[in-house]
């Protein structure tokens, strides 16, 4: 007897190889989606990625519901439910730190693919193709009810002295700048598995990156990659190949998710 499954996965470096610049799904990744499907488990997005970043490849992949924005995002059938900001006053503690340091920064002020900055100096630093930008002189994050991610240009020996950054979720994707974003994919999942009324346990999630780990802690089945970070693989409950090499298409297999759905 096979039962339903909530699988869940990440983008950059499980569901996607080749990094923001060569970005592509493997074909195995595809043809094991394409099977899950057919064998009538519930498929789902869990990405770091803002909504706006993240909905065109959800939807390539005829995705219906995403966990995004690091957990603090959800789209339910298409329709997002809603995005919970950063807390304000630890961000702008934050902002006013980097602008005592002479640290080019950037936020995220809306679901868009655009980042918001007070002048050229960030993208001259970050050299990033990740993001469109806008310049606001005198951009003030006070001015802004709600603020989504962060982004902050500095080396990994600047960021030690920013003392502001422990109170915040972040993460260095790109070695000229940070980003700080929620690491929370577990409330995200857990939103989505309760909008359906499904169990726990019944969750399958896949990943790759630190952060994926907040998703690697609770009681359900955990597949990292096999080019996923050391202390991803040590929660694991099983580590398949690399994202290149097959490693959902094995990951699935070898967990029998192929077999048609019955209970």
């Amino acid at each position: 007897m096979s039962k339903k499954k909530y699988l869940f996965f990440d983008i950059d470096g499980t569901l996607a190889a080749g990094g923001y610049e060569n970005f592509y799904i493997p074909d195995s990744a595809k043809l094991a989606i394409d099977k899950l499907k057919k064998a009538g488990h519930f498929l789902c997005i869990a990405t770091g990625r803002a909504q706006a970043l993240a909905i065109d490849t959800m939807k390539d992949l005829g995705f219906e519901n995403m966990v995004s924005d690091g957990g603090y995002g959800v789209t339910i059938n298409n329709s997002l439910i809603g995005i919970k900001p950063l807390p304000k006053k630890e961000i702008v503690a934050l902002i006013r730190e980097c602008q005592e340091k002479g640290f080019p920064w950037g936020i995220q002020i809306d679901n868009s693919a655009t980042r918001t900055v007070p002048d050229d100096r960030f993208q001259k630093v970050a050299h990033d193709i990740y993001m469109k930008q806008r310049i606001v002189e005198g951009l003030d994050p006070e001015d802004y009810e709600n603020i989504y991610k962060a982004y902050v240009a500095c080396s990994i020996e600047e960021e030690k002295t920013l003392k502001s950054l422990k109170n915040l979720p972040w993460y260095r994707f790109h070695e000229n700048y940070l980003f700080v974003e929620p690491s929370y994919k577990s409330v995200g999942i857990k939103k989505v598995m309760d909008y359906f009324g499904a169990d726990y346990k019944d969750a399958v999630v896949f990943g790759d990156s630190g952060n994926d780990i907040s998703m690697f802690k609770d009681d359900w089945t955990k597949v990292a990659m096999g080019n996923a970070i050391p202390e991803l693989k040590e929660l694991a409950d099983y580590v398949t190949d690399d994202v290149d090499k097959n490693g959902i298409y094995n990951a699935c297999e070898k967990l029998g998710l192929y077999t048609p759905v019955t209970c």
